[in-house]
């Protein structure tokens, strides 16, 4: 069986290595691309509203306009870095598409079935799998990231959580699949009132001394979600989101 081998820094004295098999990695894009696209290929396409980006891919990448102020991290051109690394032709237009072509979601929606956007749901669709590598993988550079930025006092605790979890396929999926939802939570534009909701912050509100790490990941990943919401700006109404939020945290048990 293919494993994909990922070496994590947990501490400045420690690795640990997380082997992932292709065959799991698989399972959890599977699992992503429902949570994220109802496992449908026509909402590999798709633009939420209320936003300002596009979100396409199994796990609805986020690709901006040109012009456009950038709240969120941006993740749709890695994935076409990485597919193109792995070998995948990637559509002329595309390739040539430094940034979202269709400017708004209005104008997303008018050109739904054009010929451009048949043929990226079509790619989407075919590398679907290759899609559910990039996500796992990002796990690798993320909990680097995530330990590098995170408070001193904290390193061991998150170090602690994040091997505890990466040693069930239950735990794994939970981090990989958050991680994609919300991100690493060390951008400081992905904020509100100084306050981030990604894995960092799920990881930090796991106790030190959990005896149930799933249900404990789950229930910070809630507390986390539910204090985004409060905290986000009135204008943004983000309350209408938190139960299908909350749901899709409920598939991590």
């Amino acid at each position: 069986m293919k494993q994909l081998f990922l070496v994590f820094m947990l501490c400045a004295h420690t690795a640990f290595a997380l082997s992932i098999s292709s065959e799991d990695a698989h399972l959890i894009g599977e699992k992503i691309w429902k949570n994220e696209c109802s496992s449908s290929k026509e909402k590999l396409t798709h633009w939420n509203v209320g936003e300002n980006f596009a979100s396409l891919g199994i796990g609805h990448f986020i690709w901006y306009p040109q012009n456009t102020p950038k709240k969120f991290q941006e993740t749709f051109p890695n994935l076409i870095t990485f597919l193109k690394a792995h070998g995948k032709a990637i559509p002329i237009w595309l390739e040539t598409s430094e940034t979202c072509p269709w400017d708004s979601r209005e104008n997303f929606y008018q050109n739904i079935h054009s010929s451009e956007m048949k043929e990226l749901r079509a790619f989407l669709y075919e590398t679907r799998h290759l899609q559910a590598t990039f996500i796992a993988q990002r796990l690798d550079s993320a909990i680097v990231e995530i330990l590098k930025l995170c408070p001193k006092n904290s390193k061991d605790h998150i170090a602690q959580a994040f091997e505890t979890l990466s040693k069930s396929a239950k735990g794994l999926y939970a981090m990989i699949d958050y991680l994609n939802f919300k991100g690493s939570g060390t951008a400081p534009e992905e904020q509100y009132q100084g306050q981030g909701w990604g894995l960092l912050q799920v990881l930090l509100l796991i106790p030190s001394t959990s005896q149930s790490p799933i249900e404990d990941f789950a229930s910070a990943a809630k507390k986390v979600l539910e204090t985004r919401v409060q905290n986000a700006p009135p204008e943004r109404n983000e309350a209408r989101w938190i139960s299908g939020w909350l749901n899709r945290i409920a598939t991590y048990l």
